[in-house]
């Protein structure tokens, strides 16, 4: 399907959108932007030029996806959740070439009003939860809560909390949809077809 694209919308000549994108009303793409297909962008979106966003992924209202960040496959974005780009920013002193590269990886959940401190990796389907304040790597399937973020446990690729301890050796089963995931040595995973 095509693109839609609402009048009050402005997308860049250069910007790269995939097929049946939504961009809604008072969006801003700019000309450098890579887009994959079946985004969705909300109302009062901003994506810069130096940004790199994969298939499936959702941004809702009043979020700015600023230069150096990287979106992969199916991440969500909640409302008026932030993103940075320079560490330690002045008005006075110009920082563009200290950009940090920020990475979301496939299937992760930025929650609503939370904040990603530039230089982090979200790890996949991990889980961002509204409010918190990101500053430092995300693993895969973590639940990350508060001001700053810490880690509260693990999350299916469904989005349901998986009944694991925070470290060691265990394994559990998503609620909703019966896939096992093995925690080893601390780190989560899906496990392995008929495990």
């Amino acid at each position: 399907m095509p693109t839609t694209i609402h009048p009050s919308a402005i997308v860049d000549e250069g910007a790269l959108l995939g097929d049946d994108c939504r961009v809604w009303h008072f969006v801003h793409i700019s000309a450098g932007a890579r887009i994959g297909a079946r985004c969705s962008f909300g109302q009062n979106v901003y994506v810069g030029n130096d940004v790199v966003i994969g298939r499936d992924v959702k941004i809702q209202n009043n979020v700015s996806v600023y230069d150096a960040v990287t979106l992969e496959d199916e991440v969500f974005c909640g409302p008026s959740m932030v993103f940075t780009n320079v560490y330690n920013p002045r008005a006075a002193v110009p920082r563009k070439a200290e950009y940090r590269r920020t990475l979301v990886k496939r299937g992760a959940t930025l929650g609503a009003n939370c904040t990603i401190v530039c230089g982090v990796t979200i790890g996949a389907f991990a889980f961002v939860g509204a409010g918190a304040v990101v500053n430092r790597d995300v693993p895969d399937f973590a639940l990350m809560l508060g001001v700053p973020a810490r880690q509260a446990g693990w999350m299916s690729r469904h989005g349901e909390r998986l009944a694991l301890p925070l470290a060691g050796d265990a394994e559990a089963r998503c609620p909703a949809t019966g896939e096992c995931y093995l925690l080893r040595g601390g780190v989560c995973s899906l496990a392995p077809e008929g495990a």
